[in-house]
């Protein structure tokens, strides 16, 4: 306090003395104007005058005491005033930290609480996990306890009925002893007998033993190998029989129902203009509008000298079809142009998509399927668009449902079942040309991602004889697709592959001993091979014949199936003269 104080009264002082000097000064100088114009006076005015400068040195004196009494009043006065400053501010002060203390205080013992209650609940916390860690290990302890007792009373009873089968054994063991001990003594008196028989036999036929029973045995199996290919003869003749007149009567009722149109589709399409000028206009200033339309639709845009026509060429059926709407568009509009391309072939794919799920919902509906996954449906509607050796696979997949649909109805099966599979036989050739795999395992695929019954799927899986058939249903499909198939007039195929086939099945039947000649005829549809009478006898024509179409069926490829006949033919010759 006190180094606050002095400031104050150090300029007090430098005030009074500033002052006092001004005055003194002043009055100075009025001493010594006054005295330089006294020097030209009198003496007597010199006298007067130091008389009025005494008397203004005593005044300014006594105004400089006054000055000096009230600024030292004046700074008592200011001192005392900060001397009470200074002790308010030091209350004020001492009072605000008492309350900071106080607060600091209360805010401590909060945090103590808090610390305290939050220990506790933790540790109430702690407590209840572990008390529920122990009661959850003493139950599987019980659990485990009851386990294992119960383990341990089947484990006795296991042992008991073991014991139990042990004593029995024993004495069966004990029976059998004294039974085979009977058995040995029989033996041997049997044995005796047979010496004594062969010995008198080896006596009256003058052969051994050993050569009469490789004659026996000889004999045995010719006569078995003849009487077993006769009964497979007569077996084979039986069930041909039934079999035919049956299948004969179920194939031609479920043809006779069908009346499906056939189309075939190519690998290109035709788009028919107004007049030539178009093909300019198609094809653009330096062939613009054409390298447009090829990059948008991924087609070849072919144009001849053929009148008022362009060829629309592309191995993919979908694309074809998209290309040829935005072509026939294109020139109906008029407006051909990179831009007004792109437009109308994407409005050309949309409306392609629709007509897909249309298709397929159609088809669906004319043989009776019901509840197709969506995306099933839209393969179905794919299928329009794909061929396989020339036939339309959709309206080949409808004629299958329609003739398994027709063969399960007449032998009492699950109708629906039998049309959804042949529906679905052949979803996986609309993926071929998109994924990897044979057109069965993508269809196995496709009908197994979107939720369809096993049957289906082995229906799928089993109509090439590529999985065993898990049910009747799965071999109707196979037969439906084996008469659709072979239907004359229903497929076509390279020229190349036809004479490949033809070359096959000649080739295996002419590597069978005894074969004389072999014709392939009816196009590649039967085989008729020529034996010699002397190599092949009636029996052996039938295991040939099975033989031979087995070994087909393994090594070749073709559409519907193939007839095996074997011919045997005995001629007897001679001369009258």
């Amino acid at each position: 306090m006190a180094d606050s104080i002095s400031p104050v009264v150090a300029g007090v002082l430098a005030l009074v003395l500033a002052v006092a000097g001004f005055l003194w000064g002043r009055s100075a100088g009025r001493s010594a104007g006054r005295a330089s114009g006294l020097a030209e006076g009198t003496t007597a005015g010199r006298a007067a005058e130091v008389e009025r400068q005494q008397a203004a040195q005593a005044t300014a004196e006594e105004s400089a005491r006054r000055i000096v009494a009230e600024a030292e009043a004046r700074a008592q006065r200011l001192t005392g005033e900060a001397e009470q400053q200074a002790r308010r501010t030091a209350a004020d002060a001492e009072q605000q930290a008492r309350r900071a203390v106080g607060d600091a205080e209360r805010d401590a013992e909060g945090l103590r609480k808090a610390a305290i209650v939050s220990g506790r609940e933790e540790l109430l916390q702690s407590r209840e996990a572990q008390e529920a860690e122990l009661r959850r290990r003493r139950e599987d302890a019980d659990r485990e306890e009851r386990r294992q007792q119960e383990v341990a009373g089947q484990l006795d009873r296991r042992h008991a009925a073991q014991e139990q089968r042990d004593r029995e054994f024993g004495q069966r063991a004990g029976e059998l002893d004294r039974r085979q001990a009977g058995l040995t003594e029989r033996e041997a008196e049997v044995e005796r007998l047979r010496a004594e028989a062969t010995s008198r036999l080896e006596q009256l036929a003058g052969l051994t033993a050993a050569e009469a029973r490789a004659e026996l045995m000889r004999r045995m199996e010719e006569q078995a190998q003849a009487d077993a290919a006769n009964r497979l003869r007569e077996i084979r003749e039986t069930a041909r029989r039934n079999a035919d007149r049956e299948a004969k009567k179920i194939v031609a009722l479920a043809v006779q129902r069908i009346a499906a149109e056939h189309t075939a589709e190519t690998t290109v399409s035709s788009v028919s203009l107004p007049n030539d000028e178009m093909k300019g206009r198609i094809i653009g200033r330096e062939g613009r509008n054409i390298r447009a339309f090829e990059l948008a639709t991924g087609v070849d845009v072919i144009i001849d000298d053929t009148p008022d026509t362009v060829v629309v060429s592309a191995y993919e059926p979908v694309r074809r079809e998209v290309a040829r709407l935005a072509l026939e568009k294109l020139v109906a509009d008029g407006r051909i142009h990179p831009g007004r391309i792109e437009e109308v072939v994407n409005k050309a794919k949309a409306e392609v998509e629709r007509n897909i799920v249309e298709t397929g919902e159609q088809a669906a509906y004319e043989v009776g399927v019901n509840g197709l996954h969506p995306e099933l449906i839209k393969l179905v509607g794919r299928m329009k668009w794909r061929t396989s050796y020339g036939q339309n696979i959709l309206q080949h997949s409808k004629e299958v449902a329609w003739l398994a649909g027709i063969m399960a109805a007449e032998l009492g099966l699950d109708v629906a079942q039998a049309k959804r599979g042949a529906l679905l036989h052949d979803v996986g050739k609309v993926l071929t040309h998109e994924h990897e795999g044979t057109h069965v395992q993508l269809g196995v695929e496709v009908a197994t991602r979107y939720g369809e019954h096993p049957l289906i799927v082995n229906a799928i899986a089993a109509h090439h004889d590529d999985v065993p058939h898990e049910s009747e249903v799965s071999v109707l499909v196979q037969a439906a697709d084996a008469i659709s198939g072979s239907r004359p007039g229903a497929r076509r195929e390279a020229f190349e592959t036809y004479v490949k086939r033809l070359e096959g099945l000649e080739r295996i039947a002419s590597s069978y001993r005894g074969v004389e000649k072999v014709f392939a005829i009816q196009a590649g549809r039967e085989v008729r091979i020529v034996v010699t009478p002397d190599d092949v006898d009636d029996a052996r024509m039938s295991a040939l014949s099975d033989e031979i179409a087995r070994r087909i069926e393994a090594e070749l490829q073709y559409p519907g199936q193939i007839k095996v006949v074997v011919i045997r033919e005995t001629r007897a010759v001679d001369f009258a003269r």
